[in-house]
């Protein structure tokens, strides 16, 4: 099977813990999620599996095996399927399905993210529901939550967040920050899409770098390294933005992201298995470096995060921990775990070498 079916709010409020969030909370995340199909025979999931997801169990019957013991049988609608499926991590059990099952599944630190705001947000938010004319605010709120940047802060910070976001309209074609000038404010965009392009001495009229669309957030860079913006974000259709001014950016956003290590505590994580990431320029890069370290500019970082790997801890640096703090947002944002080498290049006396041009 491979069709999908919209969940909805009846549906979640079968299972727990989803039952006992508050229904504007249950609606915003029944638009997020889909009732999925599993065949007879296959697996959902491998006992030793690191799974991420948490399951629950529509209708049809899963058994779950530890070894070559069959431990459980959970079906559809029963008491048992109440509960989320086997949630330890790694899995102590193997689950397969005995007949066509239905299943529901959500990212586990979404969940807990949304449980969390359930239980501390909701409350001191409702003033923003007038602000938006016929955009759901508990949806942008929901879309927002899933970027991963938000499940590693404080709730408190989160609930500030919202409180603090001013909402704004463009219309198509208006230019929503240019490149070269001082950065003021972070980005989501809560509808309509984006284009971002950057400016060359050889291409004035601008490479086009990405399109963004409902979710996704721009302007991080320069708030964080206290530079010019390094590109021209522009409306594509008519839309609605939330914004939040650089302090409460740097301060309840940005900071609590931060892992800050001195240069021996970085060795250690190289040691371990980590990586040396330099943001630099490849002048920079070329002229001096830490032995070993791979060179994205940090203009560039978003563009190659595919050839990055997210079992590996990236160590990143600068010459003074500006850009490379930055480049830290960008990559805790999208799952990476980085941490940013404390006063740069500054810090370090041994490991250094010129990098040899091609």
């Amino acid at each position: 099977m491979s069709e999908e079916r919209a969940a909805d709010v009846a549906l979640l409020q079968r299972f727990t813990p989803l039952a006992g969030m508050k229904k504007d909370n249950q609606a915003a995340l029944a638009r997020k999620m889909v009732v999925r199909q599993l065949d007879a025979g296959r697996q959902l999931f491998r006992e030793g599996d690191a799974v991420k997801d948490t399951f629950w169990i529509v209708s049809g019957t899963v058994e779950l095996r530890a070894g070559e013991q069959t431990v459980a049988m959970i079906e559809g609608g029963s008491p048992d399927a109440q509960a989320p499926l086997s949630p330890q991590n790694p899995r102590r059990v193997s689950a397969r399905a005995l007949d066509p099952v239905e299943y529901l599944a959500i990212d586990s630190e979404l969940l807990d993210v949304m449980i969390t705001w359930d239980q501390t947000g909701t409350y001191e938010v409702t003033e923003l529901q007038a602000q938006f004319k016929g955009v759901a605010a508990d949806d942008w709120m929901t879309t927002l939550l899933q970027n991963r940047a938000f499940h590693r802060i404080p709730p408190a910070n989160i609930q500030a967040i919202f409180l603090r976001m001013q909402r704004m309209t463009y219309k198509a074609g208006e230019i929503v920050i240019q490149q070269g000038a001082e950065g003021d404010y972070f980005y989501a965009i809560v509808m309509g899409r984006c284009l971002v392009t950057r400016e060359t001495p050889l291409n004035r009229e601008g490479i086009k770098l990405a399109k963004l669309g409902v979710g996704d957030t721009f302007g991080e860079e320069s708030l964080i390294s206290e530079s010019k913006r390094n590109a021209t974000v522009t409306m594509l259709t008519d839309g609605v933005l939330m914004r939040l001014n650089k302090e409460d950016f740097r301060e309840l956003l940005n900071e609590p992201l931060l892992h800050w290590v001195d240069y021996d505590t970085a060795r250690d994580l190289i040691h371990q298995g980590g990586k040396w990431l330099d943001v630099r320029l490849p002048s920079e890069h070329q002229n001096l470096a830490i032995e070993g370290s791979l060179n994205i500019p940090l203009y560039f970082l978003r563009m190659k995060l595919s050839t990055l790997n997210k079992k590996v801890k990236y160590v990143v640096y600068c010459d003074t921990g500006r850009r490379s703090s930055a480049a830290s947002y960008i990559l805790q944002e999208r799952g990476f775990e980085a941490y940013v080498l404390r006063d740069g290049l500054a810090t370090v006396d041994t490991g250094l070498q010129r990098v040899a041009t091609a």
